[in-house]
């Protein structure tokens, strides 16, 4: 057992995926290892990956594998062997084609053995597989692990033959591959791969390495080696902690509470871009922080991969860090360079800012009509005046529900500007910067801080775990989006497929799911969803009638059928309903809670969370297992039943024959109105709670109690009991749907 290095010497690599290459050729190498026993449980594989070279050492690997027993059925001995026991043509067939040696019949069946298998007794071949050789097997391991590469993009280039007659040879890799190392212990490994041949030494900084080539001595020194000869640190984790350490330096220096701004996306590609890093203060001239911080931290990070730095109150400083490649005894000319890159890219951020201004939102609104957003539902400008209708909508039942007055002015006006930055210079040349340029804008000219922050947030929340929109207003236009979208889309088919959802339709749906709860809003969205499907087929109908076109026509078709109308309300309830169920899991509730909370109507509301709390506190009662048998047990009596029946089944105390009934509608007299009281008030945990005090005499009355009685007055009456017993129960969830 000695260690194993591998490495493969490239052009520049992309830096964006060259973490994950690191990772996966030196888990597949280890892979392959593994599974030909060269390499096994206790060998510790360390990835290396810099711009130019992948890399792995892995421990504990074998030069050859351990032999293995084989043992192989051949055939039943009733059909290998005759009846004087000698050997079949068959049999000696099978033989033949395994290796063995058949010229002696009688001494190639003794080496076979009998064993029963199943039913019948069978002839089996025992030998020795020799382990392979650490030569054959890496070589193997290499050619698999390159296939597997997560390669984003693979490049063709050619390698000029060694034959007499000069000729090329076409590879096919992510860059051209220029060394190949291979080091078991201190020996090399003769593999080739890529038109290389494996050896011991490899190249180190383009610039600044000490040697070259440099030789490495053996697999463990390699890391070592790289650095103190060729200025490389191979390792891609050392290098980003070592950046990160440099950054943290530098902005302490620059002064107190200065920090480079967080991004782990541009850390990484970063430490990809630079094999010895080395991190440099630069600086800009003070006047381009008149324009808004975001565009300047987004084009220095966007553009330049510079790291911009936040002073203690987190505004933009004129100062920003490099983090270069070379590391020379006077950076100044390193430091300029970049210092007169970056102040092009500002000069344009603050050229495009301050035309935007010169435009108000509202004249942009018109502009909109010229921008196609699909076309089967019309232009941005049309999309907007749907949004500005849900948002009405939602805002007035909110004011009734209690919210400010002026929620429906203000909710009117966001939506109706949201999406105007669209058109500004600066979001054209950043489209990251939607919405956050509407709210400077919006501040420019005049509006309310809440209807600025409306405008930037009304794409909240843009992914899992991101923020929600900071008033009420943001809110209701970000749910009137989102809802459009929605609607819009499953009205017209584009609906999510498999892993497909290029509308972003999972996400705008778990926004809303989030939305509702996380604000505590008192909104039933299932009903809200019909209304919104009325407000486009009222649009579509309206546009139908002034327009021309066939589309106008197709559409107005399509919404003025009621049943389309509600196809698409229902597969809109359907989907919201299976973001929901999946946001309770996330937040730890059983399946069974979910799915009981879920099947009482009026489920998607803001007491969703308490009612599933409700649910929880009772699954852990010592009645709630009966309980929930019951009421299935119940469910299933009142399915049965003739539905007529059911609906005319009513409760006569005069009919209350048998002492069990008579206690079960005596407890239900005493219980369910206190429980009724608490789950008014909201107290749901409560409520089930005082109904589980019912479970005596409804284990009594099951098992004294004939429900379907010959008598019909006596069955609809006790169907009345268990009906008016269901109906007290469930209405904070089904708990039948807690059965075992």
């Amino acid at each position: 057992m000695r260690n194993l290095l591998v490495e493969l010497f490239v052009e520049e690599l992309p830096p964006k995926a060259l973490k994950k290459l690191g990772e996966a050729f030196a888990g597949q190498l280890a892979e392959q290892l593994r599974a030909l026993g060269l390499a096994n449980g206790v060998s510790v594989v360390t990835p290396f990956a810099s711009p130019r070279r992948l890399a792995a050492h892995i421990t504990h690997v074998a030069a050859k594998a351990a032999d293995k027993a084989v043992q192989q059925k051949l055939m039943p001995v009733s059909v290998g062997l005759d009846a004087n026991g000698l050997a079949t043509p068959a049999l000696l067939k099978k033989l033949q084609a395994l290796g063995v040696d058949v010229s002696d019949p009688v001494f190639a069946v003794a080496g076979l053995r009998k064993a029963v298998d199943g039913k019948a007794e069978a002839l089996f071949y025992d030998s020795q597989v020799s382990g392979a050789t650490l030569d054959v097997g890496l070589q193997q391991a290499l050619d698999v692990a390159l296939t597997k590469l997560p390669i984003p993009k693979v490049m063709s280039y050619q390698l000029e033959t060694d034959c007499e007659l000069p000729g090329w040879t076409s590879v096919n890799f992510v860059r051209p591959a220029h060394g190949l190392v291979a080091l078991h212990g201190d020996t090399v490994v003769p593999v080739k791969v890529l038109g290389l041949t494996a050896g011991n030494s490899t190249q180190g900084h383009r610039f600044e390495a000490a040697k070259s080539p440099v030789v490495l001595e053996d697999a463990d020194s390699y890391a070592e080696t790289l650095r103190v000869d060729g200025a490389v640190i191979a390792s891609f984790a050392e290098r980003r902690a070592d950046i990160v350490q440099q950054l943290k330096a530098a902005a302490a220096q620059v002064g107190h509470g200065v920090r480079a701004i967080e991004d782990e996306a541009l850390l990484d590609e970063v430490t990809a871009l630079v094999e010895r890093p080395h991190v440099l203060v630069c600086q800009f001239e003070p006047q381009y922080l008149d324009v808004p911080q975001e565009c300047l931290i987004l084009t220095m990070k966007a553009n330049q991969k510079y790291f911009p730095l936040l002073d203690a109150q987190g505004k933009l400083t004129n100062q920003f860090l490099v983090v270069s490649n070379i590391n020379p005894q006077d950076a100044s000319a390193v430091v300029g360079g970049n210092e007169r890159v970056v102040r092009p890219r500002l000069a344009d951020a603050k050229f495009f800012y301050d035309q935007d201004r010169k435009k108000t939102l509202a004249s942009r609104v018109a502009g909109l009509d010229k921008v196609v957003y699909h076309n089967k539902l019309g232009t941005q400008g049309e999309r907007m005046g749907r949004v500005c209708d849900i948002a009405r909508a939602i805002a007035e039942l909110l004011v009734s529900t209690g919210a400010g007055s002026d929620l429906v002015t203000t909710a009117d006006t966001a939506a109706r500007l949201a999406k105007t930055d669209l058109l500004t210079d600066m979001v054209g040349e950043f489209p990251e910067l939607q919405g956050i340029m509407g709210a400077y804008y919006a501040l420019n000219d005049g509006l309310s801080l809440e209807v600025a922050q409306a405008i930037e947030d009304h794409y909240k929340p843009r992914f899992a775990g991101d923020d929600l929109p900071r008033n009420l207003t943001g809110v209701v236009v970000a749910l009137a989006d989102k809802l459009e979208t929605l609607v819009g889309m499953f009205g017209i088919g584009n609906l999510p497929t498999g892993d497909k959802d290029p509308f972003a339709l999972r996400r705008h749906a778990l926004g809303i799911v989030r939305l509702i709860i996380e604000n505590d809003l008192s909104i039933d969205l299932f009903s809200q969803v019909i209304d919104v499907s009325l407000m486009f087929q009222a649009f579509f109908r309206a546009r139908a009638e002034t327009a021309e076109s066939n589309l106008d026509k197709a559409l107005y078709q399509m919404w003025s059928s009621e049943s389309e109308v509600q196809k698409t309300s229902f597969g809109v309830q359907k989907f919201l309903e299976d973001r929901l169920s999946g946001y309770l899991r996330e937040k730890g509730y059983s399946a069974k809670e979910v799915e009981a909370v879920l099947a009482v109507p009026d489920s998607f509301s803001k007491n969703v969370i308490r009612k599933a709390e409700a649910v929880r506190a009772f699954a852990a009662l010592p009645e709630a297992p009966a309980l929930a048998a019951a009421n299935k047990r119940i469910s299933n009596i009142l399915k049965k039943a003739d539905a007529a029946a059911v609906a005319d089944a009513h409760v006569s105390e005069l009919l209350l024959q048998e002492a069990a009934e008579q206690a079960l509608y005596a407890a239900m007299q005493d219980i369910t109105p206190r429980a009724q009281a608490q789950l008014d008030a909201g107290d749901y945990a409560t409520s089930l709670q005082t109904l589980a005090a019912l479970r005596v005499p409804v284990d009594a009355f099951f098992e004294d109690v004939m429900v379907n009685a010959e008598a019909l007055d006596l069955r609809l009456n006790r169907l009345g009991l268990l009906k008016t017993l269901h109906q007290a129960m469930n209405q904070v969830a089904d708990l039948s749907r807690l059965a075992a």
